[in-house]
């Protein structure tokens, strides 16, 4: 489980501050870090309310943290751009392609 050990050292805490939050054991996190055990669904659920992300990221089977968060960009959304149908995949590859031609603009 890299992204738990990634996302716990990204907020500075410590395993044990984890384990508290968790109302586990620091060796429990340790195992989760290292791959040897799998959280439960309900530890997923508090690892998700803790990190701010979504069960999908922490497990590594998404590289997007908040799905829901993607539909509120401010780029795709302005100018009355019609998103209805889009995916979160649709409207973050919508937001890179937004981000290109604005960038591309800049160096002209």
């Amino acid at each position: 489980m890299n992204r738990i050990k990634f996302l716990r050292e990204e907020l500075h805490m410590t395993q044990q501050e984890l384990a508290d939050k968790l109302d586990g054991a620091k060796s429990t996190v340790a195992m989760y870090e290292k791959g040897d055990r799998k959280p439960s669904m309900e530890v997923l659920l508090k690892l998700s309310e803790i990190f701010d992300c979504s069960i999908d990221y922490i497990l590594g089977k998404s590289d997007i943290r908040n799905p829901e968060n993607i539909k509120n960009i401010p780029h795709a959304n302005a100018g009355g751009l019609d998103t209805n149908g889009l995916d979160e995949e649709d409207l973050l590859e919508l937001q890179r392609q937004i981000d290109y031609i604005k960038k591309m603009k800049n160096k002209k």
